[in-house]
């Protein structure tokens, strides 16, 4: 079936109005910044990087990366969200961002501009909930259940690119090289690049991953089946920027009564047509009752009878 929107733009660029995957590569690179810049301070205040570094971690980076243990996302709920777009390393940012780049591009390609940020979403809030089950459910990491942490954007990457090759497998990129390398290639090398990079021990990790493959998967599978899961997310975000928006009507306003009936302008004014009957009725009129006795409609009207003889 066709996996296109109304709103579809063919070709995607920076400068684009409303471009959410702009959007999402943005606020990853000004919160890495951020927290750069911050590390540096302390580096500058600390003489021991040690010391540095470990004041960084507790005070700041906890504050923005998940926790495994239950209580301590409890007592910082913001890191639900916050952990998806947090980086320590800019290698890491930088690998992110690019494939982020490359499989939102098609995304968007395809889709249009309003199902990237809630599938991005998605997979990672289900590698952040595979990640602590494992924490809390599995013997051997529970004994490190305290050292648990999850930030990043690799499971919705993960999940964006695995939608985007569902929706079409063979879509084809660097045309240049060999009339183009098809997506589900891409995707594969993406996906052994990044399982490849992630410890054999850390199984927690493993399995954030492949839950959001699993979330990309699912996302276009239920799309097919006729539910759309961005639809109530992306509402949202709609009521949320139409708050800051003075152009959109307040609820409960009735436009036509306010632009209309209650406005200090008339919205539209009559002008009769001119003919030589009319003129002699008002003509006979003035004869009759006098000047004053005419309506400004008939003096409007003889003055335009005046000026155009």
């Amino acid at each position: 079936m066709a996996y296109h929107e109304q709103q579809y733009k063919r070709r995607i660029s920076l400068a684009q109005a409303n471009n959410a995957l702009i959007a999402l590569i943005s606020i990853n690179v000004i919160i890495f910044i951020i927290l750069a810049s911050l590390k540096a301070i302390f580096l500058v205040q600390y003489r021991n990087n040690e010391e540095a570094f470990n004041f960084f971690n507790t005070h700041v980076l906890n504050q923005f990366s998940l926790a495994a243990q239950p209580e301590k996302i409890i007592s910082r709920p913001w890191t639900v969200l916050s952990h998806m777009f947090t980086h320590s390393n800019v290698w890491r940012l930088l690998g992110n961002m690019l494939w982020l780049w490359l499989f939102g591009y098609i995304f968007l390609d395809l889709t249009g501009n309003r199902k990237i940020v809630p599938l991005y979403i998605y997979g990672c809030l289900a590698g952040a909930l595979a990640f602590v089950l494992c924490y809390n459910l599995m013997p051997s990491l529970r004994l490190h259940l305290a050292d648990g942490v999850i930030m990043g954007a690799q499971p919705g990457v993960i999940a964006i690119a695995v939608a985007v090759t569902m929706i079409a497998p063979v879509y084809r990129i660097f045309p240049m090289i060999l009339g183009g390398i098809p997506l589900w290639i891409l995707t594969a090398i993406y996906l052994v690049v990044d399982l490849a990079s992630i410890s054999l021990n850390n199984t927690a990790e493993y399995t954030a991953h492949l839950a959001g493959a699993l979330t990309g998967f699912l996302f276009i599978y239920s799309f097919r089946k006729g539910y759309d899961w961005s639809e109530w997310m992306s509402n949202f975000f709609d009521w949320v920027s139409n708050l800051f928006n003075p152009e959109k009507p307040r609820k409960g306003k009735n436009i036509k009564q306010e632009l209309f009936y209650k406005s200090s302008t008339r919205p539209f004014k009559k002008t009769p047509n001119i003919t030589e009957q009319r003129i002699n009725e008002i003509l006979d009129k003035i004869n009759q009752k006098g000047f004053n006795s005419l309506s400004e409609e008939e003096k409007e009207l003889l003055k335009r009878a005046s000026q155009e003889k």
